[in-house]
């Protein structure tokens, strides 16, 4: 076997090797947001269990909301022709409401990409020139 096609065979062996090491942070929120007890639960716990949230509103008196978002999706649902029978990507939200640093209110809901299209399907949206 030429030296040229063992160098080769061996810059692959380690290409599949190192991307098995790569991990990225993955969040499932479904389960995540059943860790947490309302009364019981604070800042920290949500911080925890959720990680960062995406979006931090300040109501007043003591009121936070934190929203949580996650965006489920794999290269085998993109992928063309077979894509349609790994099912659609997914959307998911949190929002965590905090008073004194205390859960309050915790409201989970997901959606699939196009649920929300059927705002686009009406003639009465057309601009009238």
């Amino acid at each position: 076997m030429p030296s040229k096609f063992r160098w080769l065979i061996c810059v692959v062996f380690a290409a599949f090797l190192l991307t098995g090491c790569y991990n990225k942070p993955v969040r499932h929120l479904a389960s995540d947001v059943a860790l947490l007890k309302i009364g019981e639960s604070g800042s920290d716990d949500v911080l925890t269990f959720l990680g960062e949230p995406d979006e931090q509103v300040m109501l007043g008196n003591g009121v936070e909301k934190w929203v949580f978002t996650e965006y489920e999706d794999s290269a085998l649902k993109n992928a063309p022709v077979v894509g349609k029978y790994f099912g659609e990507p997914n959307y998911g939200t949190v929002t965590v409401i905090l008073k004194n640093n205390v859960v309050v209110d915790c409201i989970y809901g997901a959606w699939e990409h196009d649920e929300k299209a059927w705002s686009d399907d009406f003639d009465w949206q057309e601009k009238q020139p």
